[in-house]
């Protein structure tokens, strides 16, 4: 995502902005507009804000950002915008030609900034282009999630330098809660034997969730970081063989993705398909209405299936 760095305007070069188009300081009614990419993200930064500033969403809940295609209303936001919050990691491959359209200063607060993210073993399948970067699913480690709202609550200050006080006093709240749920994710994968710490994914998501809490990734029936990518027959026999070498007792998806390969492999192997995580999106109410709704959802979801 290299065009992306020409639209990005410093973090000191904003505040001057901002000053300059409002005339002071924002209050708590701020016409700051905060945009972030998805649902979870929006979740997130909506923590660090409080009741200051209010975070929109630009893909709606219970959209697969792999498979998005933007809009002229998403360039149309995203021109209203006075901060963007993305994922970064190239998760949001459509945000370059949004924000060409889009024209204007903004500025852009990549979330996963500072952290290394895993790169992919294989290369050359459809839909891998999307990820060069590396793994973007930073989010379903929250422990690296407290990066993320380091670097949000930084941003927000930046726009928002009034607001300081506030926004830090809700980042500490927040990463409270992050190491809560940490702690309520380990106690809950301790009850899973170490036997059945076994993972089979549609995509490439859930390497930082293994890695933290113990779980070997077994195979992945899509060898790629995007849901968009396709397997050929030589892999989907391949992650059949890996299945039955293994023990793995499940296949998990996310809600967005398409079970057909899963059920597939699932019928030739014997093993359950749990399709309802939520990996990508947030839901409109129960049961992931929030960030750490999301997790503690799909962690059940997991430990239920592995158990």
């Amino acid at each position: 995502m290299k065009k992306i760095f020409n639209t990005i305007i410093g973090l000191g070069a904003l505040a001057a902005l901002v000053l300059t188009s409002c005339g002071s300081a924002p209050s708590s009614d701020s016409s700051i507009q905060v945009l972030a990419s998805t649902s979870f993200l929006a979740d997130i930064a909506q923590n660090v804000a409080g009741n200051r500033l209010k975070v929109d969403s630009l893909l709606p809940i219970g959209t697969d950002p792999h498979a998005y295609q933007p809009t002229p209303a998403d360039a149309a936001k995203i021109a209203e915008s006075n901060v963007l919050i993305l994922n970064g990691v190239e998760y949001e491959h459509f945000i370059e030609a949004l924000l060409e359209n889009a024209g204007g200063e903004r500025l852009v607060i990549e979330a996963t900034t500072g952290l290394t993210p895993h790169q992919a073993e294989k290369h050359g399948h459809e839909g891998e282009e999307e990820h060069e970067a590396g793994d973007p699913h930073m989010w379903l480690d929250p422990t690296l999630v407290m990066t993320y709202v380091e670097n949000i609550g930084a941003g927000l200050i930046e726009a928002d330098p009034a607001g300081a006080d506030t926004y830090n006093t809700n980042a500490d709240a927040y990463l409270a809660q992050l190491k809560e749920l940490d702690k309520w994710i380990a106690e809950q994968v301790n009850t899973i034997p170490a036997e059945r710490r076994l993972l089979v994914t549609n995509h490439e998501a859930l390497g930082y969730f293994a890695e933290r809490y113990g779980f070997e990734v077994v195979d992945t029936i899509l060898v790629s970081f995007s849901s968009g990518a396709s397997a050929s027959a030589q892999e989907i026999a391949g992650t059949i063989e890996a299945i039955k070498a293994s023990g793995a007792p499940a296949i998990f998806l996310g809600e967005v993705e398409n079970a057909a390969l899963a059920n597939q492999i699932a019928a030739e192997t014997g093993v359950k398909v749990v399709d309802g995580l939520y990996l990508e999106t947030l839901t409109d109410g129960e049961p992931a209405a929030t960030y750490i709704d999301m997790m503690k959802y799909n962690v059940t979801l997991i430990v239920e299936a592995l158990r």
